[in-house]
């Protein structure tokens, strides 16, 4: 018998196999569906604005409630993921946003709506950073991050959805809008895929001394791989007792970690949930305007494509810090646009560069906590993010009547310069065993 191994060892000697093609493609299903209900709110806005005499506050409401939401369910699905498990918070946050985004389609009154949006965001805010810490720890970690920003990539495929469903199908009838958001109750039949059909993660199944399943699901990946090593599977060495996010090393990591995802998240929502009223308001056409969007919305793939290159070449804080200066330029270069062509161009490399950013950010949070506390780490860092996302719809009416557009994303472009800054507080951890 050969000397046992521990999880990172023995995962980290794989190669990516149908099972890690199975986990990430059904993990990312899920993403992508969160990304198609969250992009919708964009296109609902301009069709609500019309029909029920919406204010630009009032607008503003619809979009952050459902970050509101996100805030709270980020946090509360960490700490259950630590105490419950990844899949099963996974599956349960799809159930609860799928049947809120049901019932919206349902709304009779804009009190309606705005609960059943924060219920989504409830949901929506617990699965993501669930699923990117659950992928995280089954990839080998010679492509970890790679696969993380492949996983993210999926957002791309689910927002392009969001757009092309709000190009054809929301302006099409009064009832556009409806039938829009019922698409978005498919992530509560997905979620039986999900609770039934991808694994639990190993190092959370050792940590609750359930060592026969974790030791199954490992030899379930090796015997993907064509490998039987026989070898007793041990833990990987135990977390510091007491161990908090804010404690010891980790609080500066924390720190940096905090900020980055305010700021992007800021930058990111203000711009892409606004970008559709804010093309109408500057005297597009709503067919010329959400046309603009879809192919804004496109150049989201090429990003995440460069970004899964890059974190493994040059590390995932040297990606992070670039994406986002470039994340700034370009919210610069979009504040001074004064032509179609040129607001077409700075759009789409605002996206392509913010997209980026977001693959190295969600490649890099769960890499710098241990498993004790990676899922509460990755959720308090998405939860107090959120707060910045609703704020920023909340802002972009103020701004714009103070500035218009150019002042909007004036006020972005400074933002992404922040979160590059302190992305410079965390650690690299290329090529690094996760614990």
């Amino acid at each position: 018998m050969s000397a046992p191994a521990t999880v990172s060892e023995r995962l980290d000697a794989l190669p990516f196999t149908r099972r890690h093609r199975r986990l990430l493609f059904g993990s990312g299903v899920g993403w992508a569906l969160d990304a198609f209900d969250v992009g919708l709110v964009a296109y609902v806005l301009v069709a609500l604005k019309a029909q029920w005499d919406l204010s630009a506050t009032e607008q503003s409401w619809i979009a952050s409630v459902g970050f509101a939401g996100m805030a709270l369910g980020a946090t509360l699905g960490g700490l259950l993921a630590d105490r419950i498990g990844r899949r099963q918070v996974f599956a349960l946050t799809l159930v609860v946003y799928g049947l809120a985004t049901g019932a919206a389609a349902l709304s009779w009154s804009l009190t309606a709506l705005l609960v059943f949006r924060f219920l989504v965001g409830l949901g929506l805010g617990a699965e993501l950073p669930v699923a990117s810490t659950l992928v995280s720890e089954f990839a080998p970690r010679r492509i970890r991050g790679r696969v993380v920003v492949v996983l993210e990539a999926f957002w791309a495929v689910g927002w392009t959805l969001a757009a092309l469903v709000g190009f054809w199908l929301v302006p099409t009838s009064d009832d556009g809008w409806r039938w829009a958001l019922a698409l978005g109750a498919l992530p509560a039949v997905y979620a039986v895929v999900v609770r039934w059909g991808l694994p639990e993660s190993v190092r959370f199944l050792l940590a609750r001394g359930r060592t026969a399943e974790a030791s199954r699901v490992v030899a379930e990946f090796e015997a993907a791989a064509g490998r039987s090593s026989g070898v007793p599977l041990v833990p990987d060495p135990p977390d510091p007792a007491g161990q908090g996010i804010w404690t010891g090393d980790l609080r500066r990591r924390t720190a940096g970690l905090w900020l980055v995802w305010f700021f992007v998240n800021f930058s990111y929502y203000g711009a892409f949930t606004w970008i559709p009223s804010l093309l109408v308001a500057d005297g597009f056409t709503l067919v010329r305007s959400l046309e603009f969007t879809l192919l804004i919305t496109l150049a989201q793939l090429p990003g995440y494509a460069v970004a899964a290159v890059l974190v493994e070449a040059w590390g995932r804080r040297r990606t992070l810090s670039a994406f986002l200066v470039g994340s700034a330029l370009s919210a610069l270069a979009y504040a001074a646009a004064d032509a179609p062509g040129s607001v077409l161009a700075a759009g789409m490399a605002l996206s392509f560069c913010n997209l980026g950013a977001w693959g190295a950010l969600y490649a890099v949070t769960p890499e710098v906590y241990p498993t004790s506390v990676r899922g509460r780490g990755a959720g308090a860092a998405a939860g107090f993010g959120r707060i910045a996302s609703i704020l920023a719809p909340l802002s972009v009416p103020v701004l714009a009547g103070g500035g218009g557009t150019t002042l909007v994303f004036v006020v972005f472009g400074a933002a992404f310069a922040v979160a590059a800054s302190a992305s410079f507080l965390l650690p690299e951890r290329r090529g690094l065993a996760l614990d």
